[in-house]
């Protein structure tokens, strides 16, 4: 692999823009002393006040409770507590200077005089309320928690062979189309969506907005470490119902919502022309060019942004009535020339265009609002193309097919055997199938998941094609880089969905045709790719994962009376907490990771020794799964205690658990570790420790991740799983690193983890039952496997395997046949009771690489 980028870009210089020698350092970013946790008089003052305002968010009433319990116990020593109340650790909080980005006021409304008479949306004050966006930059480039994480410069990736990788922004075609010579460029990123915090109290919405910019790797982004920042919440105009669909009020709407954006971006205009000098995460200073690149926003706010006609599209000139193929591509400067010649009807009926609209890019230069439409994967693949289209579409056609009556039991049995799936580290539970009314992204990801398997035997086979032609299509569209190759994959995958699309046309579900706007966005993917480097990083995902944090939470811990200076002032501290936090780390006063203080001690004892425990204090609370921020490389290990329920020695094991071969397994297994020959036989006498996890760490920055890319999941293998009955994980075992996919990997579900020494090393293992691969199903493009028995009879084929030859854990779903499933059969029971199993590649997308 290799890297093109343009030379002398980027260079460091000094803060008044002097460029520096080669190979010079960048200079301290303060001088303050390592004990120096300004504005917190200690660590354990600042840890206090992070844990209370940060991660629980204690509630004021508690945090003086327990002041004054902390307090009256210090009192005996003649101590006191970290703070005295809540007011004093939100001053404290508040003094901090790092992170601050005042939230500023500005008032607007509409231009003309208006009468006394005049709708109420004419005669109100509009408050809009942001940060200084060029400030925000200035922090985000100045945060040293981004070092190792970040691109100074457009670059073109490619690797042996000269084909090329897009994956971060910097290395898509939109940044190296728009370098500037001499100068850092810097992509900046946008984003808004309107959301809303409460129904039952009147249906309370805000409409944030956010910034990010390129220069941060898209795992950065993703793993919303505080590199998407809300720099406004826009007005949202309201008027009685009988001017919903008042023309003069929606051109208002339009026209307060552009004239808002470009108001608050204006401190950014300078920079965009003329290099600002900005330190960087390295601690370099840089000359610093900004550019408008990328919106991220779902189609009603495209629509808005971009001021076309509702039901074109935002990127091309396609007619809504023909949208199977891309057209001319928009730019601003077309719709320009269109404007000046053209009368608005001709405008809207011929071109979708609004001419009542005029983008807030229109102020900016070099920026064309419609190529910095990026491409959404939650609200035009997953929600949109997948839930609201492919689902639905198939139930239409059961009901289309069938009686009602017959349509409905169908629906009921499909819904029962989504409810079967067998558990797996962080699959969203459908105990009730898909009968629920508020649908998430996250909802429609996870019946991405495990969708397929359920419906085949009730449609046609050409249905269940089609879906598992978008499905790859999409998996691959959502990997975190993409290369020559893949994009042939994507394109070959598209492909196949198009034509076997038809299926909904022959069977009358779609009489119309599939003339819709988030079905004609994917083709435009490919280049959108190209343009923007892998779609995943510019999600809207991610925006509606910062509401949580910039909105929703804020909201719940205000008193919902003027609820919006309330969440301003939390979204202040937290930004505060953060900053400060990267910049004690920074300088080495504290690790990355939320640790106890040096020299603080919460164990007795030897660390070193895992730590006995019985099945009541089982890890069924621990998290599944989740990203992993450490530099570590990919393993299996077992869980950090043992249990205690479980005999010592092999022969009282085995009996206890009923595995009467346990003993021969392992010391088989032993003798080949050991690579003894013949009949000799290792005696094992030391004790054997049982646990009922372990955990794999692996690579998979495709999947929710930590900044490197590494994932960690955990994989069961428990007699009682929060009191349902016992969960045995299965798992890839490698076999042949030569072979393609499945084709080199082995399955097996776990019976049992546990360890041993022998001769001073000890041995992590895994009792597995194994599966035999059967074919590849051509339907469903999963591979199916299928119990495998000694000798044809009912004894499992088992062994004993050393915890390093697991990959990771694996998901397997029922081959359901074409009975009815009945009701005894849950998800607890599934991997005993079927006779074949897909290996699904869709539970993640790390499977959906291995598992082809």
């Amino acid at each position: 692999m290799y890297i093109l980028t343009f030379p002398q870009q980027g260079l460091p210089c000094d803060a008044n823009g002097n460029f520096l020698p080669p190979g010079t350092q960048p200079t301290p970013r303060a001088n303050a002393t390592p004990d120096d946790w300004s504005p917190f008089e200690s660590e354990v003052q600042f840890l206090v006040a992070d844990l209370l305002y940060r991660r629980v968010e204690m509630s004021a009433s508690n945090i003086d409770t327990l002041m004054e319990l902390w307090e009256t116990s210090m009192g005996v020593f003649g101590a006191s507590g970290p703070f005295r109340t809540h007011r004093h650790m939100h001053t404290v909080i508040d003094s901090a200077s790092l992170g601050d980005a005042p939230w500023q006021c500005l008032v607007t409304g509409f231009s003309e005089d208006v009468s006394r008479n005049a709708p109420t949306w004419k005669q109100t004050a509009y408050e809009v309320w942001y940060r200084n966006p060029d400030e925000v930059v200035r922090l985000t480039l100045d945060n040293p928690d981004f070092s190792g994480q970040f691109d100074v410069c457009p670059y073109i990736e490619l690797d042996v062979n000269d084909k090329r990788r897009w994956a971060n922004v910097m290395s898509a075609n939109i940044a190296w189309n728009h370098y500037t010579h001499g100068a850092m460029y810097c992509p900046i990123i946008l984003g808004s969506d309107k959301t809303t915090v409460s129904v039952a109290t009147g249906h309370v919405e805000y409409h944030p907005m956010y910034l990010s910019i390129g220069n941060l790797h898209n795992s950065v982004r993703s793993a919303h470490r505080n590199a998407v920042i809300p720099i406004a919440f826009l007005a949202i105009p309201k008027g009685d119902r009988r001017y919903d669909d008042d023309p003069e009020f929606r051109k208002f709407k339009r026209q307060l919502f552009h004239a808002s954006i470009s108001a608050i971006l204006q401190t950014l205009r300078l920079g965009m022309t003329s290099p600002v000098i900005r330190r960087c995460p390295d601690g370099h200073y840089r000359r610093v060019i900004y550019d408008l690149v990328a919106f991220i926003a779902d189609y009603p706010e495209q629509v808005m942004l971009t001021g076309i006609v509702q039901g074109w599209c935002p990127k091309c000139a396609a007619s809504p009535k023909d949208l199977n193929t891309a057209s001319r591509p928009r730019t601003t400067a077309l719709t320009d020339q269109l404007v000046q010649v053209l009368d608005s009807k001709t405008l809207w009926d011929r071109y979708g265009i609004d001419d009542d609209v005029i983008p807030f890019t229109a102020d900016f230069p070099r920026a064309d609002i419609h190529e910095m439409i990026s491409p959404d994967l939650l609200h035009q693949i997953i929600k949109g193309a997948f839930k609201d289209h492919l689902v639905t579409w198939v139930c239409s056609y059961l009901t289309l097919a069938n009686t009602e009556s017959q349509g409905n039991a169908i629906l009921d049995d499909i819904d029962r055997r989504i409810a079967a799936v067998p558990p797996f580290p962080g699959l969203r539970r459908f105990p009730h199938g898909r009968r629920f009314k508020q649908w998430t992204g996250d909802d429609s990801k996870a019946l991405m998941k495990v969708y397929l398997p359920a419906i085949v035997g009730y449609v046609p086979d050409d249905m269940v094609m089609c879906i598992s032609a978008f499905l790859d299509t999409c998996y691959i569209a959502r990997r975190q880089d993409l290369d020559e190759d893949s994009l042939k994959k994507f394109d070959t995958s598209f492909s196949k969905y198009l034509q076997l699309r038809d299926i909904f046309h022959t069977t009358g579900v779609r009489p119309t045709g599939f003339s819709l706007p988030r079905q004609h966005v994917l083709t435009h993917y490919h280049s959108l790719i190209q343009d923007f480097g892998a779609p995943a990083g510019l999600c809207s995902s991610i925006t509606e994962s910062r509401h949580i944090t910039a909105v929703k939470k804020p909201w719940r811990r205000s008193n919902h009376y003027k609820a919006l200076g309330q969440m301003l002032r939390v979204n202040e501290r937290l930004d505060k907490l953060s900053a400060l936090r990267s910049d004690f780390v920074a300088r080495g006063m504290m690790p990355a990771g939320h640790r106890p203080p040096a020299g603080t001690s919460f164990f007795h004892g030897n660390l070193d020794e895992r730590q006995p425990t019985n099945s009541n204090q089982d890890e069924s609370d621990d998290e599944d799964e989740g990203p992993v921020d450490d530099s570590v490389l990919g393993h299996v290990v077992l869980a950090r205690s043992r249990m205690i329920d479980y005999l010592r020695d092999f022969q009282g094991l085995a009996a206890q658990i009923n595995e009467p071969d346990l003993p021969i397994l392992t010391q088989g297994f032993l003798a080949d570790q050991l690579h003894l020959s013949g009949e000799i036989m290792p005696l094992i006498t030391s004790k054997v420790s049982v646990f009922h996890s372990a955990t794999a760490t692996f690579f998979a920055p495709s999947d929710p991740s930590g900044i490197r890319g590494m994932r960690r999941e955990r994989i069961r293998s428990t007699p009682s799983w929060r009191g349902q009955g016992p969960r045995h994980d299965c798992v890839f075992v490698t076999e042949d690193d030569e072979k393609p996919g499945v084709r080199g990997l082995n399955i097996g579900r776990v019976t049992l983890f546990f360890s041993f020494l022998y001769d001073g090393t000890e041995y992590p293992c895994a009792l597995l039952e194994w599966f035999t691969r059967v074919r590849l199903d051509q339907v469903t493009g999963m591979w199916i496997v299928r119990p495998d028995f000694i000798h044809a009879g009912n004894r499992r084929n088992k062994s004993v395997v050393h915890l390093d030859a697991l990959l990771r854990a694996a998901h397997l779903i029922p081959v359901y046949g074409s009975e009815r499933l009945p009701l005894e059969i849950d998800a607890i029971v599934s991997l005993d009771t079927f006779m074949a199993y897909y290996v699904n590649k869709y539970i993640d997308h790390h499977a959906h690489e291995i598992a082809f």
